[in-house]
């Protein structure tokens, strides 16, 4: 099963899961962000990829140009421990980790939450890549991923308990759009998925293929 197959099994079952009234206020949410052309507007194949310093979440800090002396760099945005939709796609990186270093390339994610929820996260699901805390989403915003949440779908985010204040860092309404690049040594980005559908995720497969072509 492909990873977005995945994803839509997952979708399916949660709608069943979820009130009438908190499932209308996510979609109309979810059609406002995609009609605002935002993930058209985002870095694309061929832009330079911004340079970052970030912590890890066991305290260390990873920079972006550091990572490219060594190879090229996987970089993948996601929302926060809280979503599962991110979970899975995380899990299904995990699994292709070992085919990624293969490549000679590194694999880091990025998200707004605060080091000890990502390092929550790394241990949950054994990954053994950086998770990255960008608090406040500056470096989303540098790749034009960052958005802020409207308010009626802010406030069924509390009612769910994801307590999205604490998590991350201050920053409650402000989320990085799901995004996936492979970035080359010379921090060019040569391959890009971005998306206003947090449902969806970039195929590992096809991000392979994307380090393949790299040469």
């Amino acid at each position: 099963m492909t990873l977005n197959a995945e994803l839509r099994t997952f979708y399916e079952a949660r709608q069943q899961q979820i009130p009438a009234e908190v499932r209308e206020i996510m979609q109309q949410a979810g059609a406002e962000l995609a009609a605002s052309g935002q993930a058209d507007h985002a870095l694309a194949t061929g832009a330079q990829a911004p340079d970052f310093t970030l912590p890890t979440a066991t305290g260390a800090t990873s920079t972006l140009s550091e990572l490219l002396t060594h190879g090229p760099v996987v970089l993948t945005f996601y929302r926060g421990a809280w979503c599962p939709y991110c979970n899975i796609a995380l899990r299904s990186l995990q699994q292709h980790h070992d085919a990624i270093t293969e490549r000679g390339a590194q694999l880091i994610a990025v998200s707004p939450q605060i080091p000890d929820e990502s390092l929550s996260l790394a241990e949950k699901h054994a990954l053994t890549f950086d998770v990255l805390s960008d608090i406040g989403s500056a470096i989303a915003k540098s790749y034009g991923l960052a958005f802020d949440l409207p308010d009626d779908l802010a406030a069924v985010y509390d009612k769910l308990g994801f307590d999205l204040q604490h998590v991350n860092g201050g920053h409650a309404r402000t989320l990085p759009l799901p995004a996936t690049y492979v970035i080359d040594r010379t921090g060019t980005i040569r391959w890009a998925f971005v998306t206003a559908d947090y449902t969806q995720r970039a195929e590992p497969a096809d991000l392979l293929g994307a380090l393949d072509s790299l040469g």
